[in-house]
């Protein structure tokens, strides 16, 4: 893709964003600059949080490098810190943090420390190699784009960019500050690195490293699953995924770490009204998006949960695709494949259990709601429908809503009503019922009582009779769930003494 020159006035407004920034640094980060200084080293301000400060941000956490070994880093960080840990030790990093609130500051500051260093990775290993650099240049030179290979000294906040970083962060191009090639091959996971940063910035791949990508998207497979779902995830959150989900699929890194994305690419929805399955997942996924929530709703973005759902929800239709008589196209129970599809993935980049199972029955119940439109529901389906969600009611309405991706603004209309229609009823519902957590009227002890029983099979039998009750006719109070458990009881003994 054509890379835009570096545009001065640009320039000059991005560094007028850093100064403004950069020296509203934490005092407590400027005093750890001069103990590294006093003890004879260099620490220098690197990464992320120098490249947000000349987008006008500045992070929360506070990434540095030094040439000082981790022991002696760890040694001036325990002066500096209320607490301390070495958990990356192994890679040369000791963390701290000053608790704002014993400062009066009312803000935490926390800051990890590097050693200078390269690593290079094994064409066998999962696991980078590390080894400790001795110069600040050196240690810019390994890391995966320009645009993270600036940093300030401090405390003496000199800017140091010896790969022109700031230059490509004006013109919003991702480019590696050696040969794509080697970069990628001595940690290929910088090439998931860069669709993310597509997500999180808006950037694009400069031209040798898309070119570098595409040739080397099947090296991502010696990458462990673990750091491939993390940078997945962070893409996911971004703000602009599709962006990011665009560059997996173009470079064909999708193929490996997430292949049902660009199998949809083949497939006609059976509305035939996008270009394709793809390009209508990438459309849920938005308007999921904008259906999230601010931190006080039921659904506080940016939500992984829901997005993976909305990105994932049709991977089961390339296995049930159909050609029906007049040249149409089915899928029937892609929902119930795609469940499965989702869960085998999700496990495979070793997700938790937890979001495997949200995303998966997500994924089950998406069409769940199109019966609703072809006929009113009675009070006993809506409160399948409630019960079957659980907990993730409230997705499952985002999710609904935003998989109309019609153009039919008549139908648009006619889905959204219907919708609004639902939600009407099962607040009522919940107001009337407390649906959230629908049990029957009376509890197992309850049953054993009334009918004499021990615990067993037969109790549980009757619970579900009574839940099954419950979930039919509403609330019936305890009297008349005692009587229709006897009833019952009556029935079931019956049978099974003529049966015998």
């Amino acid at each position: 893709m054509p890379v835009e020159p570096t545009n001065p006035t640009s320039l000059i407004a991005l560094q007028k964003r850093a100064i403004a920034v950069l020296a509203g640094l934490p005092a407590d980060a400027m005093e750890l600059g001069e103990l590294f200084r006093a003890a004879g080293h260099e620490l220098s301000l690197v990464g992320g949080p120098v490249r947000d400060a000349f987008l006008g941000r500045l992070s929360a956490d506070l990434d540095f490098t030094t040439n000082a070994t981790p022991d002696q880093t760890e040694a001036i960080l325990a002066r500096w810190g209320d607490a301390h840990w070495d958990i990356g030790r192994e890679f040369g990093t000791i963390g701290a943090r000053r608790f704002g609130s014993r400062r009066g500051s009312g803000q935490d500051v926390v800051v990890e420390v590097t050693t200078y260093r390269t690593d290079a990775y094994d064409p066998t290993s999962r696991k980078p190699e590390v080894a400790f650099g001795d110069s600040l240049e050196g240690d810019l030179s390994r890391r995966d784009f320009t645009v993270n290979s600036m940093a300030v000294r401090v405390p003496e906040l000199t800017f140091v960019d010896p790969f022109d970083g700031l230059a490509d962060l004006a013109r919003g191009v991702l480019r590696t500050p050696v040969d794509p090639r080697q970069s990628f091959d001595d940690d290929p996971l910088r090439m998931m690195r860069g669709a993310r940063f597509a997500a999180q910035l808006g950037f694009t791949l400069d031209p040798a490293a898309e070119a570098a990508t595409v040739d080397m998207a099947e090296r991502i497979a010696i990458v462990s699953a673990e750091r491939v779902r993390d940078e997945l995830s962070k893409l996911l959150v971004a703000a602009q995924p599709r962006l990011g989900l665009q560059v997996l699929v173009e470079t064909g890194l999708a193929g490996h770490v997430l292949p049902e994305l660009p199998a949809l690419r083949l497939e006609i929805d059976e509305h035939h009204r996008h270009k394709d399955v793809y390009e209508h997942s990438l459309t849920v996924l938005e308007n999921a998006i904008a259906l999230e929530t601010g931190p006080d709703g039921p659904v506080p973005g940016p939500d992984l949960v829901l997005r993976l759902a909305a990105l994932l929800h049709d991977i089961g239709k390339p296995r049930t695709k159909r050609h029906e008589e007049g040249g149409g196209v089915s899928f029937h129970h892609h929902e119930m494949v795609g469940a499965k599809l989702v869960a085998k993935r999700l496990r495979e980049l070793r997700f938790d259990k937890a979001t495997v199972q949200a995303v998966a029955r997500l994924t089950e119940l998406h069409l769940r709601f199109h019966g609703y439109g072809e006929g009113e529901w009675t009070d006993s389906a809506v409160r399948r429908y409630v019960t079957d969600a659980g907990p993730l009611l409230e997705r499952l309405h985002r999710l609904t809503r935003s998989d109309c991706t019609t153009r039919n603004a008549r139908k648009a209309a006619r889905l959204s009503a219907a919708y609004d229609d639902l939600e009407v009823r099962i607040a009522r519902l919940k107001e009337q019922e407390e649906l959230d957590s629908v049990r029957p009227d009376l509890d197992g002890t309850q049953i054993m009582e009334i009918l004499g029983l021990r615990p067993g099979r037969e109790v549980g039998t009757a619970y579900r009779y009574l839940l099954e009750l419950r979930m039919e006719r509403g609330p019936l109070g305890p009297d008349t769930a005692r009587e229709e458990l006897l009833s019952w009881w009556a029935r079931t003994t019956s049978t099974q003494t003529s049966s015998s």
